[in-house]
């Protein structure tokens, strides 16, 4: 039988100036621990710390843009602009970290699911 779910959890964000997240499926929200989706409205001049993630993420991002850093074979820092319409997958173990230049909106999906402890965030200085 469908599961409906009425309404996103909101759940307090990383970074500067703060995001709005809303957890629609996830181990808030649903209690889920394989998959989160998360809408995401991040405003101009966000960013959040770097992160090693235990799961993998996949961002489509529906308006705006976001920059996405991370490290390349030769684990120089570079950026990657993902512009609306575009989607960016990100590995299980990877260092990246996200910010919005310019504001952006999007859908998150972690697998497993998103969780504090699986983030695995810089220490902020």
């Amino acid at each position: 039988m469908p599961t409906l779910i009425s309404k996103p959890t909101i759940i307090p964000p990383a970074g500067h100036p703060p995001k709005l997240i809303r957890e629609h499926v996830g181990r808030v929200n649903t209690g889920d621990s394989e998959l989160s989706i998360a809408h995401m409205k991040s405003p101009p001049g966000w960013s959040e710390p770097g992160q090693r993630p235990d799961f993998k993420e996949f961002t489509v991002v529906l308006q705006g843009q976001m920059v996405v850093d991370y490290h390349d074979d030769t684990n120089q820092l570079r950026e990657m602009v993902v512009e609306a319409g575009q989607t960016v997958i990100t590995e299980a173990g990877e260092w990246i970290r996200y910010r919005t230049p310019k504001g952006a909106e999007y859908i998150a999906i972690c697998s497993p699911a998103f969780s504090l402890q699986a983030v695995h965030r810089d220490p902020q200085s």
